[in-house]
C-alpha cells in the first residue's frame, strides 16, 4: 500500500510540537512494515538541513492555481531516515515558508492553503498514486475538499482521504476568500452542511471542511473522541463529529522508540533500563549539574511543555511553587508564542533564579529535553484539555512519573497509583480532575509522601511506567485496518 503523509510538520527537521514527532513515528512504523511511505512537507526555511539525505530538485516546477492565475511551485526529494520526502516550495514574491518559523504568520491561512492545492496538483502529475492521502489538522483540511470537489473527477477517483484531527482547539476559521484562491466555489461549500463554521456564518472553517469531505476521520485518543462529540472540548464541532460519527473515531498515539528509549539514547549521560533503573541517578546528578540546582536529596519535579492556555499554565505556575514550597526542586523547559504568558513566565523566572532549587529555561531544547526526562522523578502534565499527549509517555519510559488530569489521552494513559481500578503492575502515576489549585496539590502531595516514605513502591510506579507499550506498533496497526477497510470501499 501507498501512504503519502501530507502536514505542516515532521520531526526532527520542522518541528513546533506532537505532530512533528507522529508523522515521523508513524512513517517509521508504516515503513518498516513494508509499506510504501512519503512525506509531503513544504519546504521551510528552517529545515534541519543536517538529517535530510540526497536532497534533489525536479526538473519541472508545478505550476498551481492561485486565484485567476498560477503560481510555480519547486519539488525537491529527498530521504529522511529511509523515508522518501517530497518538499514544496514556492518561491515567489510571497515567499510563503521563507518566514524563518513555521506557524505565527498572518497570512497562515493563505500559505497552508498553496500548500494544499499543491499536494493535489502534485499528485495529478505523479507516475505514483498514493492509495492513501492521510492529512493532519486544519492545514491540511483543504485537501480532502479539493480531492472531492475537484480532483477525482480529473483522474484521482481512485484516492482515499484519512483525517488526523491532533488538536480541536485550531480549526482553521478563515475569510472565504481563501476558498477563491483555491478555485473553490464559496456559495456551494458556505452552507452548513459543508465549510461554514457554526459559530460564524461568514467564516470557512478548514477543519469541519476535512471532516466532512474525508473518507474517514480520527483523532488522537479514544477518551478525547468521546469527549469532543459530547463536551464543550468540542470548541463549536460537536455536532458536526456527532453528524460524522459512521466514519469517525480514536487511535492513540505512540512514541518512536528510535528516539525516546533510555536504553540506547545518546543523548543522555548514563543509558538504562527497568533492570538498571539506579542508573537513573547519574542523570539527575547530570541534570542538576547542568541546570545549576543544589545536589541534594529532594524530588526533582520538571515541567517540560508548550506554555499555552491548553497546558493549563495558570496550574503549571502553580505548580511550580507548590514543589517548592513543600521542599522540592523543579525545572521547566517550555517556551510561548503569547506575548503574555511568555511575559508571566519570565518574571516568574526573574524571581525565582536565585533559588538553588529551580531552574526555568523559556526555550525549547531537544537535547536538554531528554536529559530532563531521564534525571527527573516527577513530571507535571496539568492540561485542561489533551488530545492525546506525547509527554507523559516518554517520561514513563524515562521512569518519570506523571501527575496528570484525568482529560483526554492522559487519562488513556496515565492510572493513578491509589484509585485505578486497574491492577497495580500496571499503575503508573497520579491523576486529579478538577482543573484547580487543589485538585493539583492533592495529586502533587500524594506523589511527594510516596516518595518520601515508601521508596519502594514509588519505584515500582516508574518500573511499571518503564514496562509499558508506547511504541508505534499498536497504532499503526490501527491506521493500516482504516487504510484497508477505506481501500476496500
Amino acid at each position: 500500500m501507498h501512504i503519502a503523509m501530507v502536514s505542516a510538520e515532521c520531526a526532527p527537521i520542522a518541528k513546533a510540537g506532537g505532530l512533528g514527532d507522529v508523522i515521523q513515528g508513524l512513517s517509521h512504523e508504516l515503513l518498516d512494515r513494508g509499506e510504501t511511505v512519503e512525506i509531503l512537507l513544504p519546504y521551510y526555511d528552517i529545515l534541519k538541513q543536517s538529517f535530510i539525505g540526497g536532497l534533489t530538485e525536479a526538473e519541472a516546477p508545478l505550476s498551481v492555481p492561485f486565484y485567476d492565475r498560477r503560481l510555480e511551485c519547486h519539488l525537491l526529494h529527498a530521504e529522511l531516515n529511509g523515508v522518501r520526502c517530497v518538499f514544496f516550495d514556492p518561491r515567489g514574491e510571497h515567499g510563503y515558508f521563507r518566514r524563518g518559523q513555521i506557524y505565527g504568520e498572518a497570512d497562515d491561512a493563505e500559505r497552508f492553503a498553496f500548500f494544499s492545492s499543491a499536494v493535489l496538483e502534485f499528485v495529478l502529475r505523479s507516475e505514483r498514486r498514493p492509495d492513501i492521502l492521510h492529512c493532519h489538522d486544519w492545514q491540511t483540511g483543504l485537501v480532502p475538499v479539493l480531492l472531492l470537489e475537484r480532483y477525482r473527477a480529473l483522474g484521482l477517483d481512485g484516492i482515499r482521504t484519512c483525517y488526523t484531527l491532533h488538536n480541536v482547539g485550531y480549526q482553521g476559521r478563515v475569510d472565504v476568500s481563501i476558498l477563491r484562491q483555491v478555485g473553490l466555489d464559496p456559495v456551494s461549500l458556505m452552507i452548513p452542511d459543508r465549510l461554514q463554521d457554526p459559530g460564524d456564518a461568514r467564516v470557512a472553517n478548514l477543519m469541519k471542511g476535512g471532516i466532512v469531505a474525508a473518507d474517514f476521520v480520527n483523532t488522537v485518543s479514544p477518551r478525547y473522541a468521546w469527549e469532543i462529540q459530547n463536551t464543550d472540548q468540542g470548541m463549536g464541532l460537536q455536532s458536526v463529529f456527532q453528524a460524522h460519527r459512521h466514519k469517525f473515531g480514536g487511535i492513540l498515539n505512540g512514541i518512536d522508540a528510535s528516539v525516546w528509549s533510555p536504553e540506547t539514547d545518546d543523548a543522555i549521560p548514563v543509558q538504562f533500563g527497568p533492570a538498571s533503573l539506579p542508573l537513573k541517578a547519574v542523570n539527575r546528578r547530570e541534570l542538576r549539574s547542568r541546570m545549576g540546582l543544589a545536589e541534594t536529596e529532594k524530588p526533582i519535579f520538571a515541567v517540560v511543555s508548550r506554555l499555552d492556555r491548553q497546558k493549563g499554565v495558570a496550574l503549571i505556575q502553580h505548580g511550580i511553587r507548590y514543589a517548592l514550597a513543600e521542599g522540592c526542586q523543579l525545572v521547566l523547559l517550555g517556551s510561548s508564542l503569547d506575548p503574555e504568558i511568555s511575559a508571566q513566565f519570565e518574571a516568574l523566572k526573574a524571581e525565582l533564579d536565585p533559588s538553588p532549587d529551580c531552574q526555568l529555561e523559556l526555550t525549547y531544547d531537544e537535547g536538554l529535553a531528554h536529559l530532563i526526562y531521564a534525571g527527573a522523578d516527577m513530571i507535571l502534565i496539568p492540561s485542561l484539555y489533551e488530545p492525546c499527549g506525547l509527554t507523559q509517555l516518554i517520561a514513563m519510559k524515562y521512569a518519570t512519573v506523571p501527575i496528570v488530569r484525568r482529560v483526554g489521552g492522559l487519562a488513556d494513559t496515565v492510572f493513578d497509583a491509589h484509585y485505578s481500578d486497574k491492577s497495580f503492575d500496571v499503575r503508573n502515576g497520579y491523576v486529579f480532575d478538577d482543573p484547580t489549585e487543589a485538585g493539583l496539590e492533592s495529586a502533587m502531595s500524594r506523589a511527594i509522601a510516596l516518595w518520601r516514605r515508601f521508596p519502594g513502591y514509588f519505584r515500582q510506579l516508574r518500573v511499571n511506567g518503564m514496562r509499558g507499550n508506547y511504541s508505534w506498533r499498536q497504532p499503526a496497526e490501527r491506521y493500516l485496518e482504516v487504510y484497508r477497510h477505506l481501500c476496500k470501499g
